[in-house]
């Protein structure tokens, strides 16, 4: 049987931890961000956790996580 490939766009966007929690990057702070407050972008670093409510589609798109 051949391997099961892995959605590559999940792939570059998710890390199993070794807990077996999901980490992903935050949203909103790629572009239009002159209109933003310093304290949003300042909150909008860093990383966070996938909800648990998603969780069970993004391992279904990394076979291998």
């Amino acid at each position: 049987m051949p391997k099961m490939k892995s959605k590559r766009s999940a792939s570059k966007r998710f890390r199993v931890r070794a807990g077996g929690s999901i980490k992903r990057s935050q949203a909103y702070k790629r572009h239009i961000l002159t209109k933003k407050t310093t304290k949003n972008k300042r909150h909008l670093r860093g990383i966070a956790a996938v909800h648990a409510t998603n969780a069970k589609s993004v391992r279904a798109m990394l076979p291998y996580a």
